[in-house]
C-alpha cells in the first residue's frame, strides 16, 4: 500500500530509507536543516565493516575513557559537564560495557553489516546510479604486541562467527601494499569489508532520488511536531506545515531533542569525529585503522581520506586543532612513506556528529508511543555500513511486512 512518508533527517540514513521507501511506492518527502552538504554522512571514512561488531559500549572502555580525559588528544575523549542528559547517558553507557551485551550483540550485528553490504552492492549493479565501491578488506595495523593480541582475539571471535579473517607479518602487509611503508608489527586482515567515496555517493543519491520525485527540502528546521492521540498530524518547520501518514525520525545526534517533543526518552549523544583529505597520491590501495591511535585510512576516489576520534562533548561543530594534529601525526608515524606528503591539518579538516547510544546499538523501529512514527538512529560510527540495511528494515516496518532481521536488540523503547 502506497504511503505518504516524511523522513527528518536527510543523511545517509535518512536517504537509505528514502530510497527503499520510493522503491516500494511511496511518497516520499525528505526535510533537513542543513543543505544537503555537510555532516557525519559526508565526511566519514566510508567503510562497510562486518569486522566492527564490538559496540562502542565494551569491557574496558571506562577505565580507558578515565585515563583518555587527561589527554586532549586521546581517541576517545569524554567532556565532563553538567548536564542531565548526558549524566544519564554516562550511567547508562557504564551499565551497557558487559561482555555479556557485547557477546549478545556480536551475530546480529554482523548479520547487520554484511546486509547492508550486500544492499550496497546490488545498489550499484541496479542501474539506478554508479558510484565507487571496492571489496578489499580492512587492515587493522598495530605497533605494539598488546594491541596485536586485543586485535587478532577480536579476529579469531569473527572467524568464529564464519569472517575470514587473517594474522599478518610485516612482509605479508607489505606484499599487499607495495608501494608504502608502513612502521608495524603486523596487521589483522578482515576480507569482509568494503569501501565507498562518501560525498560522492550521497550527492549522486540525492539526484536520483530527485529524478525519481522524491521531494527535498533544505535548510528546514523542524520546530515543533504536533500530536493527535498516538499519533503525528504535522510536523512545523521554520518555513511550513507538512502532514503524511507516516514518519521517519532520521536525524541523528538531533533526534533525542525531537523526540522529546513526543514523549519520547531515546538517550544519545554527539561523538565528534574528524577528517582530513590528501589529494597527493599515497600509494594507499587498502582501507586500514591505526589500532593504537584508532586513526581509519580509507583510499577513496582521487584522494585518501585519514579519519577520527570520537569526542562526546555536546552538539557543536567546532574544529579541534588538537585532536586534527593528533590525526596527522599518527598517520605519518604509521606511514612513514607520509613524511614526504603535505598533510594538510587545520585548514582541510572537517568534523561530523555521530549520534551515539549508551549501548552502542543504533535504535531502530516503532516506539509503543506513537504509532505513525519509525526511529533510525544512534548507529554512532556504524552509520555509514548500516545505511542500506537500515533504509530497508524502515521500509519493511511502515510497509508492515516481516523485517529483513530480528530487530528486538535494536528497539527504540529498550531500558538501560
Amino acid at each position: 500500500m502506497s504511503k505518504n512518508v516524511v523522513i527528518i533527517g536527510g543523511g545517509i540514513i535518512g536517504l537509505s530509507s528514502a530510497y527503499y521507501l520510493y522503491k516500494s511506492g511511496c511518497k516520499v518527502t525528505v526535510v533537513d536543516k542543513s543543505n544537503f552538504s555537510s555532516g557525519a554522512s559526508y565526511v566519514n571514512s566510508g567503510y562497510i565493516t562486518p569486522s566492527h561488531f564490538v559496540p562502542l559500549s565494551q569491557p574496558g572502555i571506562i577505565t580507558k575513557g578515565l585515563k583518555w580525559m587527561l589527554n586532549p588528544a586521546s581517541p576517545f575523549y569524554v567532556k565532563p559537564r553538567l548536564d542531565m542528559d548526558f549524566l544519564k547517558w554516562v550511567y547508562a553507557f557504564k551499565k551497557s560495557a558487559k561482555a555479556s551485551k557485547v557477546e549478545k550483540a556480536t551475530p546480529i550485528l554482523i548479520d547487520f553489516n554484511v546486509l547492508s553490504r550486500e544492499l550496497y552492492k546490488e545498489m550499484n549493479g541496479s542501474g539506478d546510479f554508479d558510484f565507487h565501491y571496492e571489496r578489499k578488506g580492512l587492515l587493522m595495523c598495530y605497533q605494539s604486541d598488546k594491541a596485536g593480541e586485543e586485535e587478532w582475539k577480536v579476529g579469531q571471535r569473527a572467524i568464529k562467527e564464519g569472517l575470514k579473517v587473517e594474522n599478518l607479518s610485516p612482509s605479508e602487509v607489505k606484499s599487499l601494499e607495495p608501494n608504502v611503508d608502513l612502521n608495524i608489527k603486523g596487521a589483522i586482515y578482515f576480507h569482509s569489508d568494503a569501501h565507498m567515496t562518501p560525498n560522492d555517493f550521497m550527492k549522486d543519491m540525492i539526484k536520483f532520488l530527485k529524478s525519481e520525485g522524491v521531494a527535498f527540502f533544505a535548510n528546514e528546521e523542524v520546530l515543533d511536531i504536533e500530536i493527535a492521540g498516538n499519533s503525528i498530524s504535522k510536523i512545523i518547520t521554520n518555513k511550513q506545515e507538512l502532514i503524511a501518514d507516516e514518519i521517519v525520525m532520521a536525524a541523528g545526534s538531533w533526534s533525542q531533542k525531537l523526540s522529546k517533543k513526543l514523549g519520547i526518552k531515546i538517550p544519545l549523544q554527539a561523538g565528534k569525529g574528524y577528517s582530513i583529505n590528501v589529494e597527493e597520491p599515497t600509494g594507499i590501495t587498502i582501507p586500514a585503522i591505526l589500532s593504537e591511535a584508532k586513526v581509519a585510512v580509507t583510499p577513496m576516489d582521487g584522494f585518501t581520506r585519514f579519519g577520527g576520534t570520537m569526542e562526546i562533548a555536546g552538539i557543536n561543530n567546532a574544529i579541534n586543532p588538537v585532536r586534527v594534529n593528533a590525526i596527522a601525526k599518527a598517520a605519518k608515524n604509521y606511514y612513514s612513506s607520509l613524511d614526504d606528503i603535505k598533510l594538510e591539518t587545520l585548514n582541510s579538516a572537517k568534523c561530523g556528529l555521530r549520534p551515539c547510544s549508551p549501548d552502542g546499538l543504533p535504535y531502530v523501529g516503532k516506539s509503543s508511543k506513537c504509532k505513525n512514527l519509525t526511529i533510525a538512529t544512534g548507529h554512532a560510527m556504524m552509520g555509514w555500513s548500516l545505511g542500506p540495511a537500515t533504509g530497508k528494515i524502515v521500509s519493511e516496518i511502515i510497509q508492515d511486512k516481516k523485517t529483513s532481521l530480528d530487530m528486538d536488540l535494536f528497539h527504540p523503547d529498550r531500558r538501560f
